[in-house]
């Protein structure tokens, strides 16, 4: 008679760590930025790291990354959506880690007012062929990475390109209101390539998710422009 095999607990399975980390983008002087902040411990201290951390055993993923994005940021109640689960077992040399990668798009004004740094964002590849990001450092060399960051801002950009045709991911980096110039500074910037002006206007007009709000810019030198907005400002 076959004896049953003996139920294993679950102190039995090893525990990885569960850490998260939020790429902040936004679109600033026509070009793509994000947050970092400089790691003071070891590993790899010096080095510039998205805000992230371990999850904790009573909150749920979404709560941890937005405990991460308050305390590392200084940004609250920003939509946050989760990217990817990046679990290579070497990724950390603390030992076996895996990260739940998330993504916020911001407007340039709300970006400037958080406490870490706002650095820009240069991508090597085109199109949507995905793979590492270089940054900027303040000044003007190429910053100093922790792990895999720049694979998960990479992921980032390429998810964002992939949705800027279909979804309102692309307001999500503006103000209330708008120009259409402004419209298209995002785009460009978001796909590394220029538009041509008058087939991208015809474009947006034609989408029906723009309305005139009949007010124009002010303060301006040039002729002031029509101000729009979004007709459906929702979720990406």
């Amino acid at each position: 008679m076959a004896h049953k095999r003996s139920a294993r607990r679950f102190d039995d399975y090893p525990h990885p760590a569960v850490a998260v980390d939020v790429v902040c983008l936004t679109v600033d002087a026509q070009k793509l930025s994000v947050l970092l902040y400089e790691r003071t411990a070891a590993p790899q201290a010096g080095t510039l790291a998205l805000p992230g951390g371990f999850v904790q055993l009573d909150e749920s993923l979404d709560e941890a990354a937005a405990r991460l994005l308050r305390d590392k940021a200084g940004l609250s109640k920003v939509f946050l959506e989760q990217l990817f689960t990046f679990g290579d077992p070497r990724r950390d040399p603390r030992g076996r880690v895996i990260t739940v990668a998330y993504f916020a798009l911001l407007d340039a004004a709300r970006f400037g007012k958080a406490t870490a740094k706002k650095l820009q964002l240069e991508v090597p590849w085109p199109g949507k062929t995905g793979g590492p990001v270089e940054v900027v450092g303040e000044r003007g060399e190429r910053a100093d990475l922790f792990l895999d960051h720049a694979d998960i801002i990479g992921e980032a950009v390429k998810r964002v390109r992939g949705k800027l045709d279909y979804t309102p991911v692309g307001f999500q980096l503006l103000p209330d209101q708008f120009t259409l110039r402004q419209l298209q500074d995002v785009h460009e910037a978001v796909l590394g390539e220029s538009q041509n002006k008058d087939s991208f206007r015809r474009r947006m007009l034609a989408s029906d998710q723009l309305e005139a709000t009949g007010a124009h810019e002010r303060d301006v030198l040039h002729r002031p422009a029509e101000l729009y907005r979004f007709v459906r400002r929702s979720a990406l």
